[in-house]
């Protein structure tokens, strides 16, 4: 799916527990000013109105009238009814409101809600990683394509989505890629968040400082000291990020087993990528020990880093051969080499969300159009 050239105009919101920030886009980009104001999440009535006049704010600035409203919002939630749940920083939620139908009744366009993670993907698979992988593919003369994405992101929280041949797959109660429930590796008792977010970071610096949790630098402060760039305890440092590719991996493992395709990572913790990327891999091309004592790949398939130059090579060339068919004198090319990539995101996180939400709403109408 192609948008650059797209003349549909699409209104989105960035939806947080503290602000909402709204804008228009078309032909993947931005059209309008941002405009933000705080989501008042404890009065649903004021909340509300916000929302409504953020929407009618941006399309007074919009360059022809909007097709839909497509957005990021906050679960639990039933996205494809437009209901949000019970909303944890976003209290006034709570019990289900009808968010997406109020809209659509007031603008008299379609609403299309989803969750961070989940337009994260898609909008990766569209016009991010995915795209640029196959792109590196293209240009080394392989034949070889991806179509399959998992992106998750690193932040805050544990996010995930997964994408599959150009659709956003969101199961059959609008949780699927919740990777945040997945085991924690490192403490089986605990979910993956507990180390995959910006507190893991911390709390294992903490500990293996031996200091208070809040006496724990932040992320973006832990990743500079393990870089030497910031005075502080290295080793802690360095262990809290090696600690985090740990827990991504052995997560990321289980989905990519499951999906068979590319895994991209964004969020904010994705900027300190050259940190824990070599464990999140060893951990992908791990192994497990049969009953035998044997040990056999965790992973069919092969992961690289894409992030490597040194295995960019191998990744793009694979193990390509001529094979005879038998009874035959026709050879045919054969590539043994099963194989997927990890990298980071190529957009940015928040380029992602809001070009996925652009690209979802875009393809909803087009089904729409054609009836499917």
């Amino acid at each position: 799916m192609n948008c650059n050239n797209d003349s549909r105009v699409v209104m989105t919101l960035d939806a947080g527990g503290t602000n909402f920030r709204f804008s228009a886009m078309r032909g993947a980009k931005q059209v309008t000013r941002t405009v933000a104001m705080s989501s008042e999440g404890n009065d649903l009535q004021c909340c509300l109105y916000r929302i409504v006049a953020g929407f009618l704010q941006v399309r007074e600035m919009c360059p022809a009238p909007p097709v839909a409203i497509s957005f990021v919002f906050p679960g639990p939630a039933d996205y494809p009814n437009g209901i949000i749940g019970d909303l944890g920083n976003l209290p006034c939620f709570r019990g289900g409101v009808a968010l997406g139908p109020m809209l659509q009744e007031k603008f008299g366009i379609p609403v299309f809600i989803n969750n961070d993670g989940d337009l994260f993907a898609y909008g990766e698979a569209i016009a991010g990683f995915l795209p640029y992988v196959n792109g590196l593919l293209e240009k080394a003369g392989s034949p070889k394509r991806y179509n399959n994405l998992f992106g998750v992101t690193l932040g805050t929280g544990f996010g995930g989505g997964i994408v599959r041949n150009g659709e956003l797959f969101i199961g059959d109660n609008s949780m699927a890629g919740e990777v945040w429930l997945l085991r924690n590796k490192l403490a089986p008792e605990m979910n993956a968040e507990e180390g995959s977010c910006l507190r893991a970071v911390r709390r294992v610096y903490a500990q293996v400082a031996g200091i208070a949790f809040d006496q724990a630098p932040d992320p973006k402060d832990i990743e500079a000291i393990a870089r030497g760039k910031l005075k502080g305890h290295q080793a802690a440092a360095v262990e809290a990020y090696r600690r985090l590719g740990e827990v991504v991996g052995d997560a990321m493992g289980n989905a990519l087993t499951l999906i068979d395709g590319l895994g991209v990572i964004g969020g904010g913790l994705s900027k300190g990528h050259e940190l824990f990327l070599p464990a999140l891999l060893a951990e992908i091309n791990g192994f497990y020990t049969g009953p035998d004592g044997k040990k056999f790949h965790r992973l069919a398939s092969t992961a690289f880093n894409l992030e490597d130059p040194a295995q960019i090579g191998k990744f793009l060339n694979g193990e390509v051969r001529e094979i005879i068919v038998p009874e035959s004198r026709q050879k045919i090319k054969y590539d043994p080499l099963q194989r997927i990539g990890v990298g980071v995101s190529r957009l940015g996180t928040s380029v992602a969300v809001a070009m996925g939400a652009y690209a979802f709403a875009l393809n909803k109408l087009n089904q729409i159009s054609f009836g499917q």
